[in-house]
């Protein structure tokens, strides 16, 4: 009997995330799925069409492909900008100077504010009226754009307020950071190499499992984003910053088109899924584990 009860407590421990699990992602999952084949309102009775909502999707509505076209080009500039300004914050609170404790909340806290929030301050900051952002650019004897209302610049706002909430991923590399064995450095000083060389040659290397898992959340981040863009632009002006989230959201709550969005979701998902199989399928040109370094070493020595 005691035997059985030891057997089964671990079990009961991580039973309250298998039913979360279970209740509110799995079973959301598989049952969006199923309303992708229908057609489904939020008050009408549902209809099955199979496959009708992806053929639609596909061959007749051009949104789609805009939706996409535009989360892609957002990807591909916040993605590598939202690594850099991270990695280059995380390097600045890892130096050995006074005070960086501080300094590491002040670059956490924006991360911690939610997705509201974040729109309201931005919208402030990025008002070509009394923007404190056009305010600082008069300053300079430069005369700011309409960064929320100009198709031109409308994109390059919500990339800058995104920007906001590096701190979570700016922890993450300072954990690996400051993880790195300092005679590594010692060793690199005494060998004349500058703070550059120990950064591309050292630092860098080490921490490349990190920055391929923040790679992976950062591109899974950028399709999902929804709330920063629907509070600062609404998608538009004239849609020129109409993600795909936000056109999915739209379909479901908006045009009550469950199914439609249901099917949304999906495309969003398998995209998602081939990029992060494409990095993982080039991470192992990149990606130096020292775990593997220090089996090939056992290797030479045997």
């Amino acid at each position: 009997m005691q035997k059985s009860i030891k057997k089964i407590t671990p079990y009961l421990f991580i039973l309250p995330w298998i039913i979360g699990f279970l209740v509110f992602t799995l079973g959301p999952l598989i049952f969006s799925l199923i309303m992708s084949f229908y057609n489904w309102s939020l008050t009408g009775k549902p209809e099955f069409v199979g496959f009708g909502n992806y053929i639609e999707m596909f061959t007749k509505d051009k949104q789609f492909s805009k939706s996409l076209v535009i989360s892609l080009k957002y990807a591909a500039v916040f993605v590598p900008l939202n690594m850099a300004i991270a990695l280059f914050l995380a390097m600045l609170i890892a130096q050995p100077v006074k005070h960086t404790k501080i300094f590491r909340t002040i670059f956490y806290i924006p991360s911690v504010i939610s997705g509201v929030a974040v729109s309201i301050i931005w919208s402030w900051i990025l008002n070509s009226d009394y923007g404190i952002l056009n305010y600082l650019l008069s300053l300079l004897g430069i005369k700011g754009p309409k960064w929320l209302v100009d198709p031109g610049y409308a994109m390059l706002a919500v990339i800058i307020a995104s920007a906001f909430g590096v701190g979570s991923m700016m922890l993450i590399f300072y954990t690996d950071i400051k993880g790195i064995s300092s005679t590594l450095y010692e060793a690199a000083s005494l060998d004349g190499a500058s703070s550059f060389r120990q950064f591309f040659s050292i630092t860098l290397p080490l921490i490349t499992p990190t920055l391929l898992f923040n790679l992976i959340t950062s591109i899974i981040s950028s399709f999902q984003q929804v709330t920063l863009v629907m509070l600062l632009t609404g998608g538009g002006p004239l849609k020129s910053t109409y993600f795909y989230g936000l056109y999915t959201y739209n379909n479901a709550f908006k045009h009550h088109k469950l199914g439609y969005a249901s099917a949304n979701a999906w495309v969003m998902f398998v995209i998602i899924l081939i990029l992060t199989m494409l990095v993982f399928r080039t991470s192992s040109s990149w990606v130096f584990y020292q775990s593997e370094n220090s089996k090939i070493k056992k290797r030479r020595k045997a």
